[in-house]
């Protein structure tokens, strides 16, 4: 028998997992990162070379060989589940069949690979696959702008649009939020971590209560549509001695991401919907995580039946190659030749694969599995919730979710609930990645394990993703509260 073979949930794991070579541990097993002297070499030589600012090699400490699916595999032969796909950027899985085709074919034909802003067969294929993603209603009235390869780089372009549009100087964006980390789109960011130390940030970013129906604001209230968080908003807007003038734009994510994986409600977002029309104020819905079916719908804002002004689009839109851009109502369409540009905009690899990748999400209806294994996933993680005391709230939609990591022992309260735990997060966190499981962290504290895993996962992989959660979460807590 090989490793496979001896696998306890050897009929769990697709056929993906047989094009890796050299197996030497499957996910599910328990191993000592410490005894991974391949792994541990590579990141001796990573941290000699590169910048101080790296942060995946501290947490996940290993370094990668080979991907199918939803499997990776490292240097000492390793296999875990991958639940970070590239920060959401990897929809269909690693190396899926589409994507490896649409490169074989662009590399053929000796297609141009950059192509600035000049027009292609391949970008028009592109432009018309995004149109087809989106609402009906949006699209045949859209524009869009081609960005360099980042997320950060599509809300710096935005930032110009409707101050251009407008001739409004300030923005508007909310407490948790996160857009990048270029200058712009720093100032934007909720969290204070990454923009204490850097001078100069964008000046007149004013800052709005995003709806935390875990832990209110203002505690004793049952505020579970955020209808506090509208009320401020809108006497803010309304009231001509609120000291704030009227901002260029509102930017908001349909559901945080890096804040901790938070639905905004769905009557809020109707609400900040009509405020914002009211008051003539260009609403921008940041999709760069959530967009093309990873909270169970094409775009997250959809759940709410609105249709924004202009929508940030990366990630998943280029099939796991860099891409970026913005689609935007026409009416905002004021800005001249090259007041944004970039390189990479014309990135034809990025664009192939970012053709087929989103049309094999719309034509195998991914967004619905990414519903339907979002519920199975609530249902398991509820399972764990019920046998362990960390576990404060499960919330997300699809496959965006997020655990929030509790103590309920101290005694201590945050809002009205126990206070967040850091400590035994990271402890998760790590123990889950000793069984071959890869989640990310974040939110508050850091005390949110976030689970976004490729949205052709199946329900067997979901059944044996939750078993090592929760192998992990018994582990860490026996840990982390005999220290305290």
């Amino acid at each position: 028998m090989n490793v496979l073979e001896k696998s306890p949930n050897f009929q769990k794991f697709t056929k993906d997992i047989l094009s890796l070579e050299g197996i030497t541990c499957m996910p599910g097993t328990l191993r000592n990162p410490n005894n991974a002297p391949e792994s541990k070499a590579y990141l001796e030589r990573q941290a000699k070379s590169e910048s101080n600012a790296r942060s995946y090699p501290r947490k996940l400490p290993f370094a990668l060989k080979q991907a199918k699916g939803i499997y990776l595999k490292d240097v000492d032969g390793q296999v875990y589940y991958d639940c970070l796909s590239g920060a959401g950027a990897i929809a269909l899985g690693h190396n899926h069949k589409v994507v490896q085709d649409a490169i074989r074919e662009q590399l053929e034909q000796n297609m141009p690979m950059l192509t600035l802003d000049i027009t292609t067969p391949v970008k028009e294929a592109f432009v018309t696959e995004i149109m087809n993603c989106l609402p009906k209603e949006f699209a045949e009235n859209a524009k869009i702008q081609f960005c360099s390869p980042s997320g950060a780089d599509a809300v710096e372009a935005t930032i110009k649009l409707v101050k251009m549009a407008t001739g409004r100087r300030g923005m508007m964006a909310f407490q948790g939020g996160y857009h990048g980390m270029t200058h712009g789109a720093l100032s934007l960011m909720g969290n204070l971590g990454a923009k204490q130390k850097i001078a100069g940030l964008m000046s007149e970013v004013n800052f709005l209560p995003y709806p935390y129906l875990y832990r209110n604001a203002v505690i004793g209230t049952e505020d579970i549509d955020g209808q506090c968080s509208i009320d401020y908003i809108e006497n803010l807007l309304t009231d001509d001695e609120s000291g704030v003038p009227k901002p260029a734009g509102i930017i908001l994510e349909a559901i945080q991401g890096e804040g901790g994986k938070i639905p905004a409600p769905i009557k809020w977002l109707q609400e900040i919907r009509r405020i914002t029309q009211e008051q003539d104020i260009p609403l921008i819905i940041d999709e760069v995580q959530t967009g093309f079916g990873r909270s169970g719908k094409m775009f997250a804002f959809e759940y709410a039946g609105i249709i924004p002004d202009i929508i940030v689009l990366s990630k998943a839109i280029g099939g796991s190659l860099p891409m970026a851009v913005v689609v935007y109502n026409k009416k905002y369409d004021t800005w001249g030749p090259g007041s944004h540009a970039g390189t990479f905009r014309g990135n034809q690899l990025g664009m192939a694969t970012g053709t087929a990748t989103l049309k094999y999400i719309r034509e195998n209806n991914l967004a619905d599995n990414a519903a339907k294994m979002g519920e199975l996933f609530f249902k398991k993680l509820r399972e764990v919730q019920a046998i362990t005391s960390c576990i404060g709230d499960i919330r997300g939609k699809g496959l965006m979710i997020g655990v929030e990591i509790v103590n309920t022992k101290s005694g201590f309260l945050q809002h009205g609930k126990p206070e967040r735990f850091e400590k035994l997060s990271r402890r998760i966190q790590y123990e889950c990645f000793c069984r071959g499981l890869v989640i990310e962290i974040g939110g508050r504290q850091s005390s949110v394990l976030r689970f976004m895993p490729p949205l052709i996962i199946n329900a067997d992989q979901v059944d044996d993703i939750c078993s090592i959660f929760r192998d992990a979460v018994i582990a860490a807590e026996e840990i982390c509260y005999a220290e305290n």
